[in-house]
């Protein structure tokens, strides 16, 4: 089983940016630890950050000729906003779970709306890193029952 990790804007910056929010660990911690769910889980994962749009979309359509099995994305602030990153998704036809570190409906309000709520299976937040492994547990389970 094939996963993708896809990642979005600023989030390179984990470790650096809003410790509060975020927390210590960084891009590369997060990937660590999905890598090593994987293994024991015995799927295969591929991450991705970008902070370019349009490099996120034809990620994705490449991840729909790859057919992977389920995706994970954390797209920052692409959530709010990003009518051309949902269309990209809504072209796949895998499982797809929104995932984000902090608790986005305890923050600023424009953090409430996620523009690609009608596309993914669902949502994962508030649990920091454990985020990251929450959603790999789902889309796997998911993936395996669509």
């Amino acid at each position: 089983m094939k996963v993708l990790v896809l990642n979005g804007i600023n989030l390179n910056m984990f470790g650096k940016r809003d410790p509060a929010q975020y927390g210590t660990a960084t891009l590369d911690d997060i990937n660590a630890s999905l890598q090593q769910l994987a293994k024991e889980l015995g799927v295969s994962v591929e991450c991705f950050q970008t902070n370019f749009e349009g490099t996120m979309c034809e990620r994705i359509h490449q991840a729909h000729a790859d057919q992977v099995d389920a995706v994970l994305i954390n797209a920052g602030a692409w959530t709010h906003y990003s009518y051309g990153i949902r269309d990209a998704l809504a072209i796949l036809k895998c499982p797809i779970v929104e995932v984000h570190m902090s608790n986005v409906h305890a923050r600023e309000a424009f953090r409430h709306v996620s523009v690609f709520s009608e596309v993914v299976k669902g949502q994962i937040c508030g649990f920091g890193v454990d985020s990251y492994l929450l959603a790999l547990r789902a889309a796997v389970s998911a993936a395996q029952f669509k």
